[in-house]
């Protein structure tokens, strides 16, 4: 990658919105995005591999993470901890990649807090029909954990305004070249070329003092 200042970008949204399946083809589609793989006390489920969708620990040891201020953020959802892992941010600066995080409202709330330049997306279902029939598809909740779920995403859906870009994921594809575009964007920052652009102005002759 060039010169300029890695992106930090926040993804947001409740389940069934379709996040996920949005995240995987972006960072399969574009370059120089790294996805941040979160620390959680949840079992894996079907399919989920250690290091590659989460790095699965047991409550104590997030706790002790936790205590020695390990996380840039961490939340308890749905009787679960997660966890970004300051190790996950310095590695991708360190080898200039824009790094992607899918995180619950309270974690992006943290994130926004401690790096206020962080691009923050929030990923809207086009309906609660919609997400209702989204989350019954999936077809391994109880009837309990199912309305909790679509309880927790009216809540959330309400702060889908604290966010800088909003995505109403009515389309796959169209939903997908958005939050590309969102990271194009946030690539042309001026805070992100800072370093390149104070390069370029090194070439330039000095200015004659009037």
């Amino acid at each position: 990658m060039s010169e300029r200042l890695p992106s930090l970008v926040v993804v947001s949204g409740p389940s069934g919105a379709g996040k996920s399946t949005i995240l995987a083809r972006v960072l399969e589609e574009m370059r120089n995005l790294r996805f941040s793989v979160s620390h959680t006390t949840r079992a894996a489920r079907e399919g989920e591999t250690e290091g590659v969708h989460y790095h699965f620990v047991d409550r104590p040891t997030f706790e002790g993470m936790r205590d020695r201020k390990l996380f840039l953020e961490s939340a308890e959802v749905h009787g679960q901890l997660y966890g970004t892992s300051c190790v996950e941010y310095d590695r991708a600066s360190a080898d200039g990649v824009d790094l992607l995080l899918d995180l619950d409202v309270q974690g992006a709330a943290q994130v926004r807090e401690a790096f206020p330049d962080a691009v923050s997306v929030f990923i809207l279902p086009p309906s609660y029909t919609d997400l209702e029939r989204r989350l019954r598809g999936r077809g391994a909740e109880n009837e309990g954990n199912f309305h909790r779920r679509l309880q927790a995403a009216g809540e959330e859906l309400l702060l889908y305004r604290q966010y800088a870009y909003a995505i109403i994921n009515d389309d796959l594809d169209r939903s997908v070249e958005h939050l590309k575009c969102i990271i194009r964007a946030a690539r042309c920052r001026t805070s992100r070329v800072e370093p390149l652009a104070q390069k370029i102005l090194g070439t330039f002759p000095p200015s004659k003092e009037s």
